[in-house]
């Protein structure tokens, strides 16, 4: 089998054999399609023809009668729905074994001399309708025209002529049957905008809106959509002409977890007129509506949810035991079952079902649901992309299979994700290639909030889902960089690449949405989100200012590079990364800014007022940036990006701001790296201790806290104390950087010296302490990681030795992690491995210290959720979780677990921070060389970063970068 972006291609009109001339000056190419196929096949002919144009300017003819096919024909159907296709295939010209009987497959090939006056036609058949038109819209995407060329203003290139290189097609059938997206509007995105700007006659979520999702769908190979339930949208079935057009898109319907058979009883129920939703009490009332539901929808193509939740997706009030709930849910589960027989008349493993254990509906089938074998088990991810069970092994032999219900935007505990995509492509991969592979092949769904700002996850979890073998580690975190480049150029893709990854990175540590810090959904449900100081520290590890160095680089990178695009690049490039980079940008700065004035007020600093007025100005640049995105194309997106989202959150608020009163004449004050202690706590400065092995630099602040400007010396203590400058004035402050010249240093492991900074008659000195032991020497700790200043950190994918078997391959995974990649420990769905065994596969990692005794050990792993608890596969039923192994030398082994409960404090802060974070006491022997192992356990456990420390390790959020021996070259 062929996949068709390596078979048909644009070429030079050489006119070779295997060449067919689409468009050009001397050819009037038609489009044919049999007026008695599928309406979805016209529509798909109709759009490619407008596809054309889009290219060249020249809409060529579609035709439905032979007669009128032309020298070059474009012959478009689906077998057994149209008479030229099954009238080729009799007459043996063109071969379609290879597609009857699959799921939405096609064939693309050249034909020479099909019919009578045609010399030659590019033929696209299908094995079913939708076949029919992804072969249609393959050949749309190799003209160049992207399935985003209206939701994203995705640019067309234009040309002259057309001509495609084309050899002989087929495709494979999709690796997920049923492939789709929930519309999960909450009134400030897209309801707003449709009602406002694009349907004002409709002023809602309707069939013109719709029309252009399920367009969308189609051109992107997908299948399949659960449309917006919220109240404020008027219910997809209450307009009927939704579902025709559904169905004239080829459309698969359904809903989400929480509507029985296609039924949104958040805004369809009425309470006045059918009584309360309540099963226990009201039984046959719902059975009614879900019957006439069925009778008026059973005609299309649908997925029926099997569900019993309370209005609006809440849990049903049901105060009984778990064994009670247990059986009201079967018996609603039999009776919809029931309701879909009588209706449809067809047995019910003939009708597509689904049932999706969301929230608490989960541990009602953990404690024993019968779920009959036919109905897809779809698994739901926590909200925050990490699923929370897979198919244990009787499951997979299901026939209904499983599915997956994944999260790229939410509204929900601990805080919401719902303006700007950033969820990693690895993360997406990781779980959803684990779901795959253990039977999750039946249906996808991804949560797309209002679709705007999840162009790019939408189209990453549609490819994988029509082909998840097309993915692997290697390239799935370079494939957002490889996707915008196929619209913005391939001379961009380097830029893009760094752009994207460091995004991706910045975010995987926070995202922008909660750099407020603060909690939503407390007890009361009007509780506003409070804003606070972020964790990130600016006083270690250069933690906070790092973050918006980092920031800083990508934000002008992308102005850069948007000022080196075309004019009709230009909107589409503002969308995709220009708004959701400079945004990220923005509200880091802002609240991390916040935080350095809030910090600089208790200092009493000069430069406070100064930073308060910096955060305004990134407030009001986030205003700006928004008008700007709602102004693009003379308003086309007006009002679909909004800085109000969310009903309790405030992080797009302007922080809390302090102010200083400066008064009186310049007055001396420093603060020296890695002091968290305000004035007059300490009555010393000293700075971090220099390490030989590490060699880093340090900072001095210099800062005013008078009105005048302040002159200042500084005056090393030794000639081995090195600074870049010594004096100056200032009027709020000045940082001095601190090094030390290696060749004049003595030796020893107490070398100490200080640097005095004096302003009129007032002095301070800062003490310099070097670390510089006559052994060992770089070379006998060359590569090692080692001891700086009481702690060790060691990043994940810097491994001296790994050691696997059969079943378990330690496998990097680049894209995941705070320092940019990590190892995971197997792959998810091999067995389990005993971390007590003296054979388990594991991570060394060499290390050297100065110190001896118990050390506390922290690893650094993301927080997923066991694959299964089931015997069957190897497993411990260890009540949930999944565990690894971490021992020094040949010492005891300590089993910490990534998973915790969801909703419970520890998961909140571990899908908040990306990172279960694990503390294991070890012990330490003697100081010297020694080996920390990362034992596998729970297969599939992916590991960060590690960090050992001695009681020196100081306060922040990311934990100190690698402290890995500098080369010997240095």
């Amino acid at each position: 089998m062929c996949t068709v972006s390596a078979q048909i291609s644009l070429s030079d009109g050489s006119r070779l054999q295997s060449e067919f001339n689409l468009s050009g000056q001397q050819n009037k190419t038609v489009l044919y399609f049999d007026n008695k196929d599928h309406e979805v096949v016209k529509r798909a002919g109709r759009l490619f023809a407008e596809d054309i144009q889009r290219v060249t300017g020249k809409l060529p003819a579609t035709v439905s009668s032979e007669a009128r096919l032309a020298e070059n024909s474009v012959i478009i159907g689906t077998i057994g729905s149209s008479g030229l296709i099954d009238k080729l295939i009799r007459e043996g010209k063109i071969e379609v074994g290879g597609l009857k009987g699959k799921w939405e497959s096609y064939l693309v090939q050249l034909v020479a001399n099909p019919a009578p006056g045609v010399k030659k036609a590019l033929i696209i058949a299908g094995s079913d309708r939708r076949g029919t038109a992804y072969g249609v819209f393959s050949l749309s995407e190799a003209i160049g025209v992207s399935p985003w060329y209206w939701w994203a203003d995705a640019p067309v290139e234009r040309r002259s002529q057309l001509n495609l290189k084309v050899e002989t097609t087929v495709s494979n059938e999709p690796s997920v049957k049923y492939r789709g997206i929930y519309v999960n509007d909450e009134d400030w995105g897209l309801l707003r905008w449709a009602k406002r700007t694009f349907d004002v006659k409709q002023g809602n979520i309707g069939p013109k809106t719709y029309a252009k999702v399920f367009e969308l769908l189609l051109r992107l190979k997908a299948n399949y959509l659960c449309p917006a339930m919220h109240e404020a949208s008027t219910a997809f079935n209450k307009i009927p002409e939704n579902k025709l057009l559904a169905d004239s898109f080829a459309i698969v319907m359904g809903s989400v977890h929480a509507e029985p058979l296609l039924f949104n009883n958040a805004s369809e129920w009425d309470k006045k007129t059918m009584g309360e939703w309540d099963y226990l009490t009201n039984k046959e009332g719902i059975n009614k509506v879900l019957k006439e539901r069925v009778k008026s929808n059973a005609k299309y193509e649908n997925v029926y949810t099997l569900a019993l939740r309370g209005i609006h997706d809440k849990a049903m009030s049901v105060n009984s035991s778990i064994k009670d709930r247990v059986k009201v849910l079967g018996d609603a589960l039999l009776d919809q079952r029931r309701i879909l027989t009588d209706v449809i008349g067809k047995p019910a493993n003939q009708i597509p079902q689904a049932f999706t254990p969301y929230k608490e509906v989960l541990d009602i089938y953990s404690n024993g649901l019968e779920l009959p074998d036919d109905v897809t088990i779809v698994w739901p991810d926590d909200n925050y992309g990490y699923l929370k069970r897979l198919s244990n092994a009787a499951e997979r032999k299901r026939s209904g299979r499983s599915g997956v219900y994944y999260h790229a935007s939410y509204l929900g505990k601990p805080h919401d994700y719902l303006w700007i995509s950033s969820t990693p492509p690895a993360l997406m991969y990781e779980e959803l290639r684990k779901a795959y592979d253990t039977s999750a092949d039946r249906l996808w769904l991804l949560n797309v909030g209002d679709i705007k700002s999840c162009e790019f996850p939408f189209s990453l979890f549609m490819d994988m889902a029509y082909n998840i073998n097309k993915f692997d580690y290697a390239m799935i975190s370079k494939y957002h960089a490889a996707w915008l480049s196929n619209l913005f150029g391939k001379q961009h893709y380097d830029q893009l690449l760094d752009v994207t990854t460091s995004y991706y990175q910045l975010a995987f540590a926070r995202k922008p949405e909660a750099m407020g810090w603060g909690y939503e959904w407390n007890t009361n449900k009007n509780d506003r989100e409070r804003t606070t100081d972020t964790d990130f520290s600016f006083s270690n590890y250069k933690e906070a200012e790092s973050r918006l160095k980092e920031y800083d680089r990508i934000g002008n990178a992308v102005t850069s590079l948007m000022g080196k695009l075309k004019d009709n690049q230009k909107p589409s490039f503002y969308q995709l990364l220009y708004y959701p980079v400079k945004g990220a940008e923005l509200m880091n700065k802002m609240h991390l800014t916040a935080q350095k004035n809030r910090w600089y007020a208790r200092q009493q600093r000069a430069a406070t007022n100064l930073l308060k007025d910096e955060v305004k100005v990134y407030y009001d640049s986030l205003q700006v940036i928004t008008k700007g995105y709602n102004s693009l194309l003379n308003g086309k997106w007006n009002h679909m990006m909004s800085m109000v989202q969310g009903v309790t959150a405030s992080y797009f608020e302007l922080p809390r701001l302090d102010s200083v009163v400066l008064s009186g004449p310049a007055a001396l004050n420093v603060l020296a790296e890695g002091e968290d202690v305000l004035k007059g706590v300490r009555s010393f400065h000293a700075l971090p201790s220099f390490n030989t092995y590490n060699r880093p630099s340090y900072y001095i602040d210099i800062y005013n806290t008078g009105k005048d400007p302040l002159k200042w010396s500084l005056k090393p203590s030794d000639s081995w104390i090195v600074v870049n400058t010594k004096s100056g004035s200032t009027t709020t402050e000045e940082r001095i950087w601190v090094s030390v010249d290696w060749k004049k240093v003595p030796r020893g492991e107490k070398v100490a010296g200080s640097v005095t900074i004096t302003a009129g008659n007032k002095k301070e000195e800062v003490l310099v302490s070097v670390f510089n032991p006559v052994a060992p020497s770089l070379a006998d700790v060359n590569g090692l990681f080692i001891e700086d200043n009481g702690y060790i950190s060691i990043n994940a994918t810097g491994f001296h030795k790994k050691v696997e078997n059969e079943d378990i391959k330690m496998r990097i995974v680049p894209g995941l992690g705070y320092e940019g990649a990590s190892v995971q420990l197997g792959d998810p769905t091999a067995p389990f491995q005993n971390p007590m065994s003296s054979t388990v596969p594991s991570l060394e990692y060499n290390f050297y210290t100065f110190q001896a005794g118990s050390v506390d050990v922290y690893t650094y792993a993301l927080p997923t959720f066991p694959v299964s608890t089931d015997r069957a596969l190897g497993h411990e039923t260890s009540g949930g979780e999944t565990k690894y192994g971490v021992c020094i030398d040949d010492g005891p082994v300590s089993q910490p677990s990534t998973s915790a409960m969801e909703y419970s404090q520890v998961w909140s802060e571990n899908v908040l921070r990306n990172s279960a974070v694990k503390k294991s006491v070890l012990h330490i022997n003697r100081p010297g060389k020694h080996t920390l192992k990362i034992l596998c356990g729970d297969p599939g456990v992916v590991i960060s970063k590690v960090v050992l420390d001695f009681g020196g390790m100081k306060r922040s959020y990311l934990g100190p970068p690698a402290t890995k021996a500098v080369s010997l070259s240095n």
